[in-house]
């Protein structure tokens, strides 16, 4: 690994003083100078393939940076108000009013009204992107400072898409929005050369709290690149792998960050012999067998893929949303029991009568394929370690590396190793729901439980989100089934990430929260409590 650092070490040099002269007198700098810099430079993660328009996905993982939501979570994961002033719920649950703040502007100067909320929903509920708003009947403005939302049915998640969708202005909002955004967040876009940085500056116009940094060049570099410049002293903070986490870098700290941002095994959950509506294969005779999958969860030891495949920068996982508000902590089961899980075979018939190390039960060995996508060695990593985990159990998992084009062929049929995490737990029903088998990359193993819909389906239904948690809590487990691990176990949730930071000496990032899945720049979130400590 070493070797591949010092390799990229005088591209990245070389590629940083090309695409931004900043760099020159800015990172570099000690001491008194740098504590007066109001100048910040990121390699945090990727670029948006799709640009910075909400309305089809920007920022749903993370602040939109740019624009400004309805409400907004606190550094507690609490949900507070934002553009709003507060909001109301008709009995029924199908009308929403929400009031917002008269004070706002977009960075353009023009004012924001409750024209532009409507239209910014109404435009993303229409787009047919990633944005889901199928429950959305209409969103209009009652007067300047109310818009009112009536849904199809009631849908108490409802309240999260209000935490993660920027504003839009109506009145220039078009098909070159997403590479000029124009919005109320508390920094506009100042340029963005493609594949290279985007830099943006301080909105004059922000009505919430004034960042101190006043422009912040984001980098689009390769991990092994990023890594390299952060070397050179030429960025602030850059996100790294887990690799690069155990090494040090001279002038900066690592910070690792806790997420839901998750990796798990997903199981095809019937037998085969289906078809969906594409023609590609549905159900796996192996993975349908509880057995298998119950002992699969009992024999992983995931405290062991935590230190081998993170290098110890993560936790177990046992949902798909832990720590979460909604989450119940008694689907944590003792994991690392080969004999318990052998045990559980045994019960089930699955035997070796034919001594090569692989049980079988009428005929059937305990073989299938484990599919991840190729470029990830963190979950090439994971996939491995898990077959070398259950092959004493008498499991055979055959890992292959696929493209993601094929993984949709296959992920009906097959097990996946995939990775989820929100901040909304609308992707716990997405998951597990029984109508949303084969739906996309949701529920691709057609799990279905009766009794885990009905209390899914209450939970949407719910008018108050305690309630609604609790709810989301007895759909994992109720004492009697459930969609975890001690119940149906339709995946094999194995570790939570750490998202790795190293940041520059001095510089405060604040308190920083749960982050949701790595997309997007989720350590932004906060920007405008960054500072230099003191």
């Amino acid at each position: 690994m070493k070797k591949g650092i010092r390799e990229y070490m005088t591209l990245a040099v070389c590629l940083l003083c090309i695409i931004s002269p900043l760099l020159s007198a800015g990172c570099g700098n000690k001491g008194a100078t740098q504590q007066k810099r109001k100048d910040l430079v990121l390699a945090v993660n990727g670029e948006p393939d799709e640009g910075f328009d909400p309305t089809t996905g920007w920022g749903r993982y993370g602040s939109p940076l740019f624009q400004s939501t309805l409400l907004t979570r606190d550094d507690d994961l609490n949900i507070v108000n934002d553009l709003a002033t507060g909001y109301t719920i008709s009995e029924d649950g199908l009308t929403w009013t929400v009031k917002i703040r008269g004070d706002v502007k977009f960075s353009d100067g023009t004012d924001l009204t409750a024209e532009d909320v409507a239209y910014t929903y109404n435009t993303a509920a229409a787009s047919g992107s990633v944005v889901d708003l199928s429950v959305l009947e209409k969103a209009e403005a009652a007067d300047r400072q109310t818009v009112r939302f009536t849904l199809k049915q009631a849908r108490s998640t409802f309240l999260y898409l209000l935490t993660n969708l920027g504003i839009v202005p109506a009145r220039s909002h078009g098909k070159d929005y997403a590479s000029n955004p124009i919005g109320s967040g508390p920094y506009r876009m100042v340029q963005w050369d493609r594949g290279q940085q985007l830099i943006v500056e301080a909105n004059p116009h922000y009505y919430g709290k004034k960042p101190y940094f006043e422009r912040l060049t984001f980098l689009f570099l390769e991990e092994d690149a990023a890594f390299a410049a952060a070397r050179a002293g030429e960025v602030d903070v850059v996100s790294v792998p887990h690799a690069y986490a155990v090494e040090s870098i001279e002038g900066m700290t690592l910070k690792p960050v806790k997420s839901v941002d998750n990796r798990g095994i997903m199981f095809p959950y019937v037998p085969s012999g289906g078809k969906d509506d594409r023609g590609y294969p549905v159900g796996n005779d192996v993975t349908s067998d509880i057995a298998i999958r119950k002992a699969i969860n009992q024999g992983i030891d995931r405290n062991k893929l935590v230190k081998g495949c993170l290098e110890g920068f993560g936790r177990p996982a046992y949902t798909v949303c832990d720590n979460m508000p909604w989450w119940n902590p008694d689907t944590v089961i003792e994991d690392g029991d080969a004999e318990g899980a052998k045990a559980v075979l045994e019960q089930a018939g699955w035997k070796d009568t034919d001594g090569d190390g692989i049980r079988e039960k009428g005929g059937l060995k305990a073989s299938f394929a484990l599919v991840y996508p190729a470029s990830d060695a963190t979950r090439q990593a994971l996939a491995m370690v898990v077959a070398d985990q259950v092959k004493p159990l008498g499991i055979e998992i055959k890992v292959e590396g696929k493209s993601w084009d094929d993984i949709e062929t296959l992920m009906h049929s097959n097990a996946v190793l995939f990775g989820w995490g929100n901040h909304d737990p609308l992707e716990m029903y997405n998951l597990f729901s029984g109508k949303m088998a084969g739906v996309e990359f949701y529920n691709a193993g057609y799990y279905g439980n009766p009794a885990v819909d009905s209390h899914m389906d209450q939970a949407l239904a719910a008018r108050d989100e305690k309630e609604a948690d609790e709810l989301w809590k007895k759909a994992q487990w109720d004492g009697q089934t459930g969609l975890s691990a001690r119940g149906d176990a339709p995946w094999a949730w194995l570790v939570n990430l750490d998202h790795c930071y190293f940041i520059r000496n001095g510089l405060d990032t604040g308190k920083q929260r749960i982050e949701p899945h790595g997309h997007g720049w989720p350590i932004t979130a906060n920007i405008v409590d960054w500072r230099w400590s003191d």
